[in-house]
């Protein structure tokens, strides 16, 4: 990052956007790198190239700022976390979808980095990393539109007339003839479902090709639990008429030899847990009837048990690296007190 004023630090915040964005480039380059491998359409490869090229400028960037504060960068992930002769595990249309997925992550970090960002270069940068991910959302886009790949949220047709909610009944859901999904709703059910759909493909997949026992039974945990959210939302769907997003599943390989490490499938997989459960609330705020919020809190409920799961997990393996925290006090007055 150009610019950097050394006279002010960066602040705890700052320094976490940083050191979080760097893990998930790592990684990014090491799927990236690993799907490019097998990509034969030049469409679909240029678009996973572009992406490939965001993540090693990222990387750059952010090792040059932390330098710049004394701090530390992650280890992270290299290409000793990926085996590039591994045969493809996923078709080149389920790559696709997975980048769609993950731009969206992208595009959410981005903005909640930038708003927790008050030094001018820390600002500059995460508004840049925005702007890269909405071009390379629109890349995405345009791709499979035209491959005639990608899902749209469902259709809501003009009312005659403009119309004011008068009844509490509006609100409820759990007896009784339910109303019609707004919009909103609909959108976050079907985008919910599209989001937990790549991660059941990945969980399979993974499952398939891990070498840890442990891991195999984690990764068919974490399918099992996502099947049931889509099959809650797929029914809040069906019963207004509504379709839901495409399964992708058909679209993993009968391959049982893994192209990742354990590390970070295991990352990938608990990465995903956590932006659910800030989608799920999201969600959950934004819906008004009674029965849609009761079963986002359920399900964020599940799927906050497996992500601890997931984190003992790393912490056993020693995979788990500590993110930045404020000085423990009494730690260093007892290591003071030894010498």
């Amino acid at each position: 990052m150009e610019n950097i004023k050394h006279n002010v630090r960066l602040t705890g915040p700052e320094i976490s956007a940083l050191w979080t964005q760097y893990l998930n480039d790592s990684m990014a380059i090491c799927v990236l790198t690993y799907a490019l491998e097998s990509c034969k359409d030049k469409d679909i490869y240029a678009v996973i190239e572009f992406a490939l090229s965001l993540s090693k400028t990222h990387i750059n960037k952010i090792t040059e700022a932390l330098k710049g504060e004394n701090y530390p960068s992650p280890k992270g992930f290299t290409m000793e976390d990926v085996n590039l002769n591994a045969p493809p595990l996923f078709s080149e249309t389920f790559w696709m979808q997975y980048l769609y997925v993950m731009t969206l992550h992208g595009m959410n970090g981005y903005s909640l980095s930038v708003g927790t960002s008050v030094r001018g270069d820390q600002r500059e940068y995460f508004m840049k990393c925005n702007k890269e991910a909405m071009e390379l959302y629109d890349k995405l886009v345009e791709v499979m539109l035209d491959k005639g790949i990608f899902s749209r949220s469902p259709f809501i047709n003009a009312p005659h007339e403009q119309d004011v909610i008068d009844k509490q009944s509006y609100l409820t859901g759990w007896f009784g003839k339910r109303r019609p999904l707004n919009g909103i709703e609909m959108g976050h059910l079907y985008y919910n479902m599209q989001k937990t759909i790549v991660k059941i493909d990945l969980e399979i997949a993974f499952a398939q090709v891990t070498t840890s026992k442990e891991l195999r039974e984690y990764f068919q945990k974490g399918a099992k639990i996502c099947k049931k959210h889509i099959s809650t939302f797929n029914s809040i769907l069906t019963e207004n008429d509504l379709p839901s997003p495409r399964n992708w599943t058909s679209e993993i390989s009968n391959t049982t030899i893994a192209p990742f490490s354990n590390k970070l499938m295991l990352f990938h997989v608990a990465s995903l847990i956590a932006v659910s459960v800030g989608y799920y609330g999201t969600a959950l705020s934004v819906s008004q009837r009674r029965d849609i919020i009761a079963q986002y809190l359920r399900l964020m409920g599940e799927i906050g048990i497996y992500a601890e799961d997931g984190i003992n997990l790393m912490i056993k393996n020693s995979w788990l690296e500590q993110p930045p925290s404020s000085d423990n006090r009494d730690t260093l007055a007892k290591k003071n007190h030894r010498l």
